[in-house]
């Protein structure tokens, strides 16, 4: 199949583990994932289980080669300060990478588009802080790309 790209955004928090946390919840109860009917497992009688009822065992064994959601299920967590992102992780948008591509640490909507080539590894997301009209946080856009 190949990889997917997908993007989120959410209103604006302090806590970007929390924003993130809250979101795959979301996509999960929405099933705004990939889905692929082979997946469901059979109970002894043969009959077809549907759909995992939690995030854990929705993604436990699929991310990797040939798995994957396909979205923000497949990012596990934040990258911590002075940690390199690695798989299922998201890395926050730093000051200096913004200014390097917008010319500007206060990004907007209007900077979407030019930010897109921060999300250039496969199974590793990004984050940034978006900010209305008057400088003010607004909202959180994640985005990359994942699946297989």
């Amino acid at each position: 199949m190949g990889a997917s790209g997908w993007e989120y955004c959410v209103p604006c928090q302090e806590d970007l583990g929390a924003a993130l946390d809250a979101l795959r919840q979301r996509v999960f109860e929405e099933h705004d994932y990939h889905w692929d009917p082979w997946d469901e497992d059979e109970d002894e009688a043969g009959e077809a289980r549907g759909r995992p009822s939690t995030i854990g065992l929705l993604v436990g064994g699929r991310a990797g080669p040939g798995g994957g959601t396909h979205s923000i299920l497949d990012m596990h967590r934040m990258v911590r300060p002075g940690e390199s992102p690695g798989h299922g992780t998201v890395q926050p948008v730093q000051p200096a990478e913004a200014y390097r591509l917008t010319g500007t640490d206060r990004l907007t909507r209007a900077h979407v588009q030019l930010m897109e080539p921060l999300a250039d590894r496969r199974w590793v997301g990004r984050c940034a802080v978006l900010h209305d009209a008057h400088g003010r946080p607004e909202e959180i856009r994640f985005w990359g790309f994942s699946g297989d």
